[in-house]
């Protein structure tokens, strides 16, 4: 009984799911976020960085019109008034509250509000006041959401005609992968583009902020193997060459972006140690661009590259001579998150009456700084633990936009474009009997099996995670993935958590137990 027990634990364990770094192995200093927010003093003195090239900030460009900066007015001390704030896509009650140093309790409106769920854009919220007294960073909006992940506003940005175009050292430049072969820079930035979610242009910009490689001449004393400045001992082996620089960069826009979209970054810490609360009313994408920079730039310098006193210098500026007026783009497209949105219909993405397990809750959609959208369930245990029988299907009906690499990308729309509407990203699925792209499918439909391709995964199991509009939908609140009526809830860790229907929970575990299996039903 020992022995069948132990081998029951070691087979189990087969099951676990994938690593959170859907790329390699994950390095858990990269980018640790700030845990106490201080003050920063008025002007520090800039003490430059060791892990980063030293930024440009002369470089003119035309600046367009962008959102007025509205700071919140000072209140007399011991009187804190309430402010008005006007809720922006993406919002959830506690993740303003969290912003703003509150209790969920404490917002009022006079608008009926939610219990669950997204906020609805531009709805008026009551909030105290008690970030009077402390210094944050502009308030300003450098960036709209939609320009920092890949949206709808990049959905027909050609990557390889724009490198082209350009004439840059880019647009000639290639490296080896000891997965594909050799890439150009174009495919290298959609590689990262697709995988990450973020937007082409954003990468290019930073691309040719760095380095001059997009446009022009390359800039002196750029060192090729860590062309992006990001060569500290601990990681340099790996991260050599400009896609593996890409990534060490995304990493930390994605820390920013859903570190603030989900309340747990609210402040940032410089090089040399000092703190500083982030402005409660500004949007993830300009976050994400005030955290990729305060990882590397004292304050003084940072101030410089995102809020120059000459408009016409620094980052911003530097973008919209790239790409035209960013704020416009984003009046076109509309809020990331419309009103009353809400998932479609989606069924668990295996078939009826085979015993899968829920093997991780709510965890990291790709790198471990994204938001915690994914689920990963497991097969029944065959001869092979890393080669399943057993077939994924789709969860809805629609069509598959990308099949390679142990990826399946279903289009719900369905219009074709990856950056639009609800799109389900699968992870693992095994190269034989995978599914061709531009196939049109139904719910139900087989579309491979599980496997231990791509990523990390110590056996055969399927990481299934949803987009909209190109961003990652944490599968836990405030809009929760729910699978053939089985509704997804985070734990206090990542990969923790449950499916909960008609007062029946499936608990996420490492291991095959009871409590973690779950079997799609008739009608399911």
């Amino acid at each position: 009984m020992r022995k069948a027990f132990i081998f029951l634990v070691l087979t189990g364990m087969l099951l676990s799911a994938c690593g959170t770094n859907l790329w390699g192995t994950y390095d858990a200093y990269l980018t640790p976020m700030p845990t106490s927010i201080g003050t920063v003093p008025p002007d520090p003195y800039p003490t430059p960085t060791n892990l980063f090239l030293p930024l440009s900030t002369t470089q003119a460009a035309t600046v367009l019109p962008s959102p007025t900066d509205t700071p919140t007015a000072a209140v007399t001390p011991g009187t804190p008034r309430p402010i008005v704030y006007s809720s922006q896509s993406g919002d959830s009650l506690e993740a303003v509250a969290l912003h703003f140093g509150v209790q969920v309790s404490e917002i009022t409106s006079r608008e009926s509000l939610p219990n669950t769920g997204l906020l609805n854009p531009d709805t008026t919220l009551i909030i105290p006041d008690l970030l009077s007294q402390t210094q944050t960073t502009p308030s300003l909006k450098i960036i709209p959401d939609s320009e920092l992940v890949y949206s709808p506003s990049a959905q027909s940005f050609d990557i390889e005609n724009y490198v082209s175009s350009a004439g840059g050292k880019l647009s000639t430049f290639s490296e080896y992968m000891a997965t594909v072969g050799t890439i150009t820079g174009a495919e290298g930035i959609q590689r990262i583009a697709y995988g990450s979610s973020i937007s082409p242009r954003i990468l290019l910009a930073l691309i040719q902020y760095y380095t001059g490689w997009v446009q022009g001449q390359p800039k002196p004393g750029v060192d090729e193997k860590y062309p992006l400045g990001y060569h500290d001992p601990q990681y340099q082996a790996q991260y050599q060459g400009l896609y593996q620089q890409l990534r060490l960069l995304v990493r930390e826009l994605l820390g920013g972006y859903y570190g603030w979209r989900d309340g747990t970054l609210t402040g940032l810490t410089f090089p040399d140690g000092t703190t500083l609360r982030l402005a409660p009313d500004l949007n993830a994408g300009t976050v994400s661009l005030q955290y990729l920079f305060s990882r590397h730039l004292n304050y003084a310098e940072w101030r410089t590259v995102l809020y120059p006193e000459n408009p016409e210098t620094g980052f911003p500026a530097f973008f919209a001579n790239m790409f035209g007026d960013p704020w416009e783009r984003a009046r076109e497209t509309g809020p990331l998150f419309p009103p009353d949105l809400t998932q479609p219909t989606f069924t668990l993405p295996f078939e009826v009456g085979v015993p899968w397990t829920l093997t991780s809750g709510p965890h990291p959609a790709w790198e471990e700084q994204s938001a915690w959208a994914a689920l990963d369930f497991a097969p029944p245990l065959n001869d092979s633990p890393c080669e399943s029988n057993d077939w994924v299907v789709a969860i809805a009906a629609g069509q598959i936009v990308r099949s390679e690499g142990s990826y399946v990308v279903l289009d719900v729309d369905p219009d074709g474009f990856e950056q639009t509407g609800w799109v389900v990203l699968y992870q693992h699925i095994a190269t034989k009997d995978r599914i061709p792209v531009h196939t049109w499918v139904n719910a139900g439909d087989r579309i491979g099996h599980a496997s231990c391709e791509g990523g990390t995964a110590t056996g055969a199991n399927v990481h299934i995670v949803r987009k909209y509009n190109g961003e990652w939908v944490a599968a836990g609140d405030p809009l929760p993935f729910i699978l053939s009526g089985w509704t997804a809830h985070a734990g206090s860790q990542m990969r923790q958590g449950t499916l909960t229907k008609d007062g029946k929970t499936v608990t996420a575990s490492p291991v095959s137990s009871r409590e973690s299996q779950i079997i799609r039903q008739s009608g399911e």
